[in-house]
């Protein structure tokens, strides 16, 4: 019997709830959420949707009882407030890993061996918050980051090149934000490599487009998007469930991969029942390896201020 419990039941946290529950992969999807009949309104709309979206993966919803998520397989964490005008990043950090510190310790009290996967942002801090906090082995604490980044950059490129999303693979490193690092020479369309069908102009254009397309959606929206960070974080919880291996790029801790410690970064990963059951090394280049290094610092910059809360 397999349980899937998705904390905050806002836009991200539902959709992914949903995703998870049309996917089949598990018994009982619970979300949980601070405001009251917030989740239980959700998950009984979702519920409904069951006859029609042909489903039987039971959704429920709790204010706050984490005892509804007891013996959790997978958790996936999208807890935290967005980043207000007049916000300082270092005040979103101190916010956001108090939320994510409280919420793990819940969820590690009634599933202390489930794998979680942090949708918190700023992400790569979020991540290695939930870590410290939980204390489990770090391949079962992983971030989602990279997933959604590949998913935009593929879907731009599917558009400029006016053909199927379906056929485009792309792996993409480091944090999640202006720093991250897409690596063009290992995109490909069915097998063919991208630089072949369009020019590197045109690519470090999509490229610096996937950079910023979280801030593209808030300017469009006011708000940041749902439905790809949500079906992203669920394709990681139906990975883990089914044991299936895939290699995507995820969130994880660097222990001397790529020439860095002690961080959470963008890497390509294979995803297992054990959550990270493995840290694919790519042969980089030296310019590939000198963003890696900046971006990684750049995370470490943020590291710093959590550590000095």
């Amino acid at each position: 019997m397999s349980k899937v419990t998705v904390v905050g039941a806002g836009n991200v946290g539902a959709t992914c709830a949903e995703n998870v529950a049309r996917a089949e992969v598990c018994n009982e999807v619970v979300m949980v959420d601070i405001k009251e009949n917030f989740a239980e309104g959700k998950a009984l709309d979702q519920w409904e949707t069951s006859p029609v979206n042909f489903f039987d993966t039971r959704i429920t919803g709790s204010t706050n009882d984490y005892s509804k998520t007891a013996d959790s397989d997978v958790v996936v964490i999208t807890s935290g407030v967005p980043r207000r005008p007049g916000m300082s990043r270092d005040d979103l950090i101190a916010t956001n890993a108090g939320i994510v510190k409280t919420v793990t310790e819940n969820i590690i009290k009634y599933s202390p061996n489930a794998t979680i996967i942090v949708v918190s942002n700023p992400l790569d801090v979020m991540t290695y918050q939930a870590y410290l906090t939980a204390k489990l082995p770090s391949n079962k604490v992983i971030g989602m980051a990279g997933i959604l980044d590949t998913a935009r950059y593929r879907s731009f490129l599917a558009l400029e090149l006016n053909c199927s999303p379906k056929d485009i693979q792309a792996v993409l490193m480091g944090g999640h934000g202006d720093t991250m690092v897409p690596l063009p020479r290992y995109t490909t369309v069915a097998g063919i490599p991208v630089t072949e069908m369009l020019s590197m102009e045109r690519i470090n254009a999509i490229v610096e487009r996937t950079k910023k397309g979280g801030g593209e959606i808030v300017n469009l929206l006011g708000v940041s998007g749902w439905y790809a960070p949500g079906a992203a974080a669920a394709q990681m919880v139906e990975a883990i469930l089914k044991d299936s291996k895939r290699i995507f790029p995820c969130c994880a801790y660097l222990t001397g991969e790529y020439g860095i410690n002690d961080l959470y970064l963008g890497v390509p990963v294979k995803l297992g029942k054990d959550g990270v059951e493995e840290i694919i090394e790519l042969q980089l280049t030296d310019d590939e390896m000198e963003l890696l290094k900046g971006s990684a610092e750049a995370v470490r910059s943020v590291v710093k201020v959590l550590d000095n809360l």
